[in-house]
């Protein structure tokens, strides 16, 4: 008898997204096929799989015992989410190489599926580290007597999503901090900076706007600046250990003593980046935004900005909200900006109300046609004349203002 071979085993998945990519998040359902050639006729025990997701650090550090003694120390720490195992084909049994309960696969292509659930706890969005990862991945494993078992892991990627279109990432963030530089027993004047964005929330291939005011008022010529950062935490056996990524950066006009730089909206785009893992007790990234201010010879000026990078984008609505209340929240000298959205006028009355509409409405109803008898005065015909009048025009102008009061100057610039 001549024994078959296997000429290939592979896996695939059922849903895919547009790039191809095999996407999930918490509550979904991994479904997908054990795809099985061969040539000739094989026997086998069992055709496993196993579906696995867990989140994992480690690291080592040098330490000292002694003038002439070191030892390396490891911390690693695993947290796993789910571990799915099912038997596609035969029995769980594969401690022996007995010729009982086999089954038998003929030579050609085989197909079977597979299904589990992925748990509804939040999963951590998966993720590669320099010092961890969170993975997520589907193992195929075909045992046969007398053979070493044929085993497959294929990947797949879970994202535990995060709308930035709530209030707490909606909401606008800034900070303002000034340094005065000092040389010996000389004092120069102080540099100042103030920055501001319209929210915490954004997602990849988004532009953040950046009002800013850099006043420089000291001896030396400085640079404003921005970045964003991203930063991987790990945690094992209570230490922790931080890695700090710049992800981008944008540079603006070199600004010597006694001037005065502002960003009206300046744009620094975020580029295809993971979203933040806010959830995970191992592993934790996050980001921020840094405005700074370069200056020769002394310790930058600098504002951090925290975001965090969502999976939804932000709906038209949000950015409305969004600009309505950052619009309504700039109460400074420095961020006295006019952002590019504007209030939008209420549509006029000829959109809403038609001349039938409003010709029909005047017409007496025959239900109420012994009411109108009793109401004949000038009251009924109050009601009826303006039922359907169009609301007074829309202005942005305040048609009766206030009684003007003396205007309080604004402060100088230093």
């Amino acid at each position: 008898m001549v024994l078959g071979k296997v000429k290939s085993l592979t896996i695939s998945f059922d849903c895919l997204s547009n790039s191809n990519i095999p996407v999930y998040s918490s509550g979904d359902t991994v479904s997908g096929r054990i795809s099985l050639e061969v040539t000739g006729e094989i026997r086998v025990k069992a055709l496993k799989i196993r579906a696995r997701g867990h989140a994992k650090v480690h690291w080592s550090e040098s330490r000292n015992a002694g003038s002439n003694t070191a030892y390396t120390q490891n911390y690693t720490e695993e947290v796993e989410y789910f571990n799915h195992k099912d038997v596609l084909v035969g029995h769980a049994r594969d401690d022996d190489n007995s010729e009982e309960g086999l089954h038998t696969i003929h030579s050609g292509r085989h197909e079977y599926a597979f299904s589990f659930e992925l748990p509804q706890i939040p999963l951590a969005t998966s993720f590669e580290g320099r010092h961890g990862s969170v993975r997520y991945w589907v193992k195929a494993e075909l045992h046969r007597p007398w053979f070493l078992p044929v085993k497959l892991k294929k990947e797949f990627t879970v994202f535990e999503h995060i709308d930035i279109n709530t209030p707490s990432l909606l909401s606008p963030q800034a900070g303002t901090k000034e340094k005065t530089l000092c040389c010996w027993l000389c004092t120069s004047g102080p540099i100042s900076l103030s920055a501001k964005i319209e929210r915490k929330g954004y997602t990849p291939g988004e532009s953040i706007q950046i009002f800013a005011e850099i006043e420089n008022c000291s001896s030396r010529v400085v640079v404003p600046k921005a970045a964003i950062y991203q930063t991987q935490a790990f945690y094992a056996k209570g230490k922790m250990k931080e890695v700090k990524q710049l992800v981008a950066n944008l540079r603006g006009e070199s600004l010597s003593s006694g001037k005065t730089e502002t960003w009206n909206g300046k744009q620094l785009k975020i580029p295809p980046v993971s979203p933040s893992i806010l959830d995970c007790s191992i592993i934790r990234v996050e980001y921020s935004l840094m405005v700074y201010v370069d200056i020769p010879g002394a310790v930058d000026l600098f504002l951090n900005l925290p975001l965090v990078i969502g999976t939804i984008p932000l709906h038209p609505f949000g950015s409305r909200t969004s600009s309505v209340s950052s619009q309504g929240s700039m109460n400074t000298n420095w961020l006295g900006l006019t952002l590019p959205e504007r209030l939008e006028a209420p549509p006029s009355y000829a959109e809403v109300v038609t001349e039938e509409n409003r010709q029909s409405g005047l017409a007496p109803v025959a239900a109420f046609d012994d009411f109108q008898r009793a109401l004949q005065g000038p009251l009924f015909a109050y009601i009826q004349e303006f039922r359907f009048l169009p609301p007074p025009l829309y202005s942005e102008i305040d048609p009766n203002p206030d009684q003007p009061t003396d205007e309080i100057p604004s402060c100088p610039s230093r």
